[in-house]
């Protein structure tokens, strides 16, 4: 199976990660104008990618919350989060943005509905905090080392 001991430890970690600008890489004007087309490498999903993409959107949401409730933020969740992408999807590009996307949609989610810390922001991140850790214990039992 494709689980690591470093994919066991980034999963519980527990961080999120933020996309940055995308930068796009212009055509040379001395390359022809029509090249051979790159053939594009399979991607085989693992067997555990969409609990993967329910954590990712958790923490995305997780994320969101602890550093509405808290004014020194956390960083931490980020670069955890940032880690366990980088273990789990280092060459499947697709993986990788479903895998930000699931994160994005989970931090949009909360900050459409929350611009202040209130009562039920925290009782939120308390839920999706505590389905987070045991969705992490799982997917860490079943298919890591």
């Amino acid at each position: 199976m494709r689980a690591t001991r470093s994919f066991a430890t980034a999963v519980f970690a527990l961080a999120l990660f933020a996309l940055g600008p995308a930068s796009a890489m212009a055509q040379s004007a001395d390359a022809p104008a029509a090249q051979e087309p790159v053939p594009e490498t399979v991607e085989k999903p693992a067997p555990y990618d969409d609990k993967l993409a329910r954590l990712s959107e958790i923490l995305g949401a997780v994320h969101y919350l602890r550093n509405l409730c808290n004014t020194d933020g956390e960083p931490g969740w980020r670069e955890a989060m940032q880690a366990l992408i980088d273990t789990e999807t280092a060459s499947e590009p697709k993986r990788r943005a479903r895998m930000v996307a699931a994160y994005n949609r989970g931090y949009r989610s909360f900050a459409s509905v929350y611009t202040t810390c209130t009562a039920s922001a925290v009782a939120a991140e308390g839920l999706y905090r505590n389905e987070g850790a045991t969705l992490a214990v799982e997917i860490a039992a079943r298919y890591g080392n």
